[in-house]
């Protein structure tokens, strides 16, 4: 089994999630894919590092996690892709169990391509739960894909756009459709584990730096809506092979097509996001 570990700017988390994964496992190989980083993140992982032998960091100079998951699948991955491959984020704690519980889940669903770790904690845990059990899909948090499917997506080639906000339904998609066009949707190929679980930092209303946390990702979730609506569209007409390097070349064409939703808490982020977007396409120059 292989674990890559994303983390970006979480030296306050990152001791916690380490604390939480059985390091002294020789069977498992973790990867701490540190990334943009300009925190102590790799400072605190080196200590654990001096402990625990096959635990390896991984300090790479340019950030995102989609590019990240890239250069681990192509770059960082052994040639010869173990059977359980764990994607997780270096700011949750996992629960004592959960990747063996990942990897048993795929040998129980053996249809399954991805196994979705579940929320422990946060107000909508339960309806979270509800949803994965029900519809399928993954968290970013914590997840599970067979090895042969990875294996698969290497020999194809295909990349998250490098500008993706969000891998986890993305490759959900690819999972689900077998690294086909919508139409090849098949809800099987989703499964879950019901003993793997997570747990995230909740966001609390006492602490202003929650506040600024939780501002930011409202406009990401609102950048990544209409990202979906876009890779919608291309995995509805060509499948993965459609996929442009970054999604910020086809933003001169989305964008006059996007409006704000209602309400008003998503009016005001997807206000922010789509300006957000427009900017990424000037900088760009796909404008």
């Amino acid at each position: 089994m292989a674990v890559a570990i994303f983390a970006h700017n979480e030296a306050r988390r990152i001791a916690a999630c380490l604390a939480s994964l059985p390091l002294d496992r020789g069977d498992i190989a973790f990867h701490l894919l540190i990334n943009g980083s300009t925190d102590g993140t790799a400072r605190i992982a080196r200590a654990t590092t001096a402990r625990h032998g096959n635990l390896t960091i991984h300090e790479l100079t340019l950030g995102g996690k989609a590019r990240t998951w890239n250069r681990f699948v192509y770059d960082i991955l052994p040639e010869a892709i173990p059977p359980t491959v764990v994607f997780m984020d270096g700011d949750a704690e996992i629960a004592a169990g959960s990747l063996d519980a990942l990897a048993q889940a795929l040998i129980d669903q053996p249809r399954a391509l991805a196994i979705a770790g579940l929320p422990l904690n946060g107000r909508g845990r339960l309806a979270y739960q509800a949803m994965i059990r029900r519809e399928g899909g993954l968290f970013g948090d914590l997840y599970a894909l067979r090895g042969s499917f990875l294996q698969r997506i290497r020999d194809a080639g295909y990349r998250l756009p490098l500008d993706l906000i969000g891998d986890d339904g993305l490759v959900a998609a690819w999972a689900a459709t077998d690294l086909c066009k919508d139409e090849n949707w098949d809800r099987g190929r989703l499964g879950h584990a019901d003993a793997a679980g997570f747990l995230c930092e909740p966001v609390s209303p006492h602490h202003p730096s929650s506040w600024r946390l939780q501002f930011k990702r409202m406009i990401a979730y609102s950048v990544r809506h209409f990202q979906g609506r876009i890779i919608s569209h291309i995995m509805g007409e060509t499948g993965p092979a459609g996929l442009p390097e970054r999604l910020s070349s086809l933003y001169a064409d989305w964008l006059p097509r996007f409006r704000p939703r209602r309400g008003p808490v998503n009016a005001l982020f997807d206000r922010l996001a789509l300006a957000r977007m427009r900017r990424a396409m000037e900088a760009t120059g796909s404008a």
